[in-house]
């Protein structure tokens, strides 16, 4: 019995949605910081079952939902909803603690009557006190009639066999939607242009990391040298943060590149050449065209 399917993986941010999805499909596919809202895009991470449960199950990583105030993170949020209705299973993902923040109970809510079935996975559980645990699941299952509750730790890889598991049983049977060595749907520019972002969440503060957006200009390969060319440009949408990203004679943007270097060419297993440029591009994270420009808006 071969089974495929969808499956989202929503929750409030900052909670592993990520790094979650990394820990299912066994590679470093999208970005995950300590920072909330650093996910913009859904990202699609494929894992592929062999027996005794062989199938195909696709993963739609979203960016954190919350009640959004500006045109960026509403985009953000309406990246996350708008799967709901193209996927066989909801992973709503939490974390230990010790009762149902007011964000899951906005997320439970938006899931509205839809007949879809939702697992819970209550992440991070290496870090919280287990004691907690069963007085915090009881509380969920009086929010919502869940398939499943699951506990995971996904930093720490554990509980992720019994989740795919029970997301198998869940899932219809049905083809394989993608090869076999696809793990995801997005493109070489866009991992590289994610990565880069990465480094700009880690290495700088304040509005800095939510002001930023990464556009790859030129991606090209030379295979017969083992060798990946990369022009990207930084916009940001203050001249002040302009400033902040190059730092004193060039040294932010030389740490930030040479850091995003040495993580592209771990993912690519080659050499590259990584050239970056700054643009001030005033108020993006408000303006609906470049919005789209940027990808983060249909």
């Amino acid at each position: 019995m071969f089974k495929s399917g969808f499956i989202a993986i929503v929750g409030r941010p900052n909670v592993g949605k990520s790094t979650l999805l990394n820990a299912i499909v066994g590679e470093r596919i999208a970005i995950a910081t300590h920072k909330p809202q650093t996910t913009r895009n859904r990202i699609m991470g494929i894992r592929n079952l062999g027996e005794p449960q062989p199938g195909q199950l696709i993963f739609l990583d979203t960016p954190g939902i919350h009640r959004a105030s500006t045109p960026l993170n509403r985009a953000m949020v309406d990246a996350a909803t708008g799967t709901f209705g193209n996927v066989d299973l909801v992973l709503l993902i939490t974390e230990a603690g010790t009762a149902p923040p007011a964000d899951d109970r906005f997320i439970i809510e938006s899931l509205g009557a839809r007949p879809l079935p939702v697992l819970l996975v209550i992440n991070k559980t290496d870090t919280g006190d287990r004691r907690l645990l069963l007085p915090l699941i009881d509380a969920y299952r009086n929010l919502h009639p869940f398939r499943e509750i699951i506990p995971v730790s996904a930093l720490k890889g554990q509980g992720i066999d019994g989740l795919l598991a029970a997301v198998w049983g869940v899932l219809p049977e049905g083809p394989r939607y993608f090869p076999e060595e696809m793990m995801t749907d997005r493109s070489e520019r866009f991992i590289a242009a994610e990565i880069i972002r990465e480094k700009i969440t880690l290495r700088t503060h304040q509005e800095i990391p939510y002001s930023s957006a990464v556009v790859v200009d030129a991606f090209k390969e030379d295979e017969a040298k083992n060798i990946i060319r990369i022009a990207a440009t930084i916009h940001v949408a203050k001249d002040s943060q302009k400033g902040i990203i190059i730092g004193k004679k060039g040294a932010m943007l030389k740490e930030i590149g040479t850091r995003a270097r040495l993580e592209l060419e771990k993912f690519f297993a080659a050499k590259v050449f990584l050239e970056l440029y700054v643009r001030v591009a005033k108020d993006w994270t408000n303006d609906p065209r470049m919005l789209k420009e940027f990808g983060y808006q249909d």
